[in-house]
C-alpha cells in the first residue's frame, strides 16, 4: 500500500489499532504482568504483544517505511528515520494501565517531513477511537469496544473557538509552579484532568483549548494524538513558540504546547532554573 493511498493506509491503522487495543483489553481483565526496562520505568506483557501486532500489521500495509516503536526503541533497536517513518507506542499510560485504571491508549502515528499527518488513538477501556488525516483536515472519533472492528457510526470532530475563559487539559501528576502561573497568565478559567493522548483528543474533539506540557515526553507519546488534533484543526508549539517537529535526536520532546484555536504565548519563560 502505498503512502499516497492516504485514506486505505488510515483504515489500515484504525484496523490495527483495534487489534492491539483487543489485546491490551484482554491482558487488562487477567493478571498484568509487570517488567522494568533498563531505565527502570514498567512495562507489561500488554506492550510487548500490543507492539508485536502493530509491527506485523505495519510491514504489510506500509512495506518499506521504517517503524519507531516504544518498546524497540528501548532495546536499542531504531531504524534510520530520514524520509516518512511511523511511531508508535502500543500502550501510552503503561502506570494508568497496571493500577487498573482507564485512561491508557494504543497510539500509532505516521511522520513525514518533520510532523504528523496520520493518526490513530484507541482507548479499549473507553471504547473510544479517534483517527484523522492532516492532509485532508478530516479528524472523526467512533465508540468502539475491545473486540469490535465496527466504525461506521463514525462522528467528526473539529477544535472549538476558545471563548473568554480557557479550558486546560492538565496532568496534574506534572504539575508545577511554573505550569500554574502559565495557567494563570492565558485567563485559564477550567481544568479537565484525563490521562495518556486522550489529552490531545479533548482539544481535538473541542472538549478543551489548551494543553501546556512542560515535562519531557517522547515522540511515540505524542505522534498519533498529535496527528488527530492537526486534523481536526488544532497546533502544537514547542517550549519557545515554534511548531512542533519530530524525528528530533533520540525522539526526545523537551515540552509543549497543543492548543485549538487559541494563540499560546511560550512556555518556556514560565518553567524557571
Amino acid at each position: 500500500m502505498s503512502l499516497q493511498d492516504r485514506p486505505r493506509l488510515l483504515e489500515a491503522l484504525v484496523a490495527t489499532a483495534l487489534e492491539a487495543g483487543e489485546e491490551v483489553w484482554r491482558h487488562f481483565q487477567g493478571h498484568v504482568e509487570v517488567m522494568t526496562k533498563d531505565d527502570l520505568s514498567p512495562v507489561t506483557a500488554a506492550d510487548q504483544a500490543a507492539e508485536a501486532i502493530i509491527l506485523k500489521a505495519l510491514a504489510l500495509a506500509a512495506p518499506g517505511v521504517p517503524v519507531v516503536a516504544e518498546e524497540e526503541a528501548a532495546a536499542g533497536r531504531i531504524p534510520d528515520v530520514s524520509g516518512a517513518f511511523f511511531l508508535v507506542d502500543p500502550l501510552d499510560g503503561t502506570k494508568e494501565f497496571i493500577r487498573k485504571g482507564h485512561d491508557f491508549t494504543v497510539n500509532i502515528g505516521l511522520i513525514e517531513a518533520g510532523a504528523p499527518t496520520l493518526g490513530v488513538v484507541y482507548a479499549p477501556a473507553l471504547s473510544r477511537l479517534f483517527a484523522g488525516d492532516v492532509a485532508s483536515g478530516l479528524a472523526w472519533t467512533a465508540d468502539v469496544p475491545p473486540g469490535s472492528s465496527d466504525t461506521r457510526k463514525r462522528r467528526p470532530i473539529r477544535v472549538r473557538q476558545h471563548g473568554a475563559g480557557l479550558c486546560a487539559v492538565a496532568s496534574k501528576s506534572h504539575d508545577t509552579p511554573g505550569t500554574e502561573a502559565y495557567l494563570a497568565e492565558i485567563g485559564c478559567a477550567e481544568r479537565v484532568s484525563i490521562g495518556s493522548s486522550l489529552k490531545f483528543a479533548l482539544l481535538a474533539a473541542g472538549e478543551a483549548d489548551i494543553y501546556p506540557r512542560p515535562a519531557p515526553t517522547m515522540e511515540w507519546d505524542t505522534a498519533a494524538g498529535d496527528a488527530v488534533l492537526r486534523a481536526a484543526g488544532g497546533r502544537v508549539f514547542d517550549l519557545d513558540g515554534a511548531p512542533f517537529a519530530y524525528g528530533k535526536p533520540r525522539f526526545f520532546n523537551e515540552g509543549f504546547v497543543a492548543t485549538a484555536t487559541f494563540n499560546p504565548p511560550p512556555l518556556r519563560p514560565f518553567m524557571g532554573g
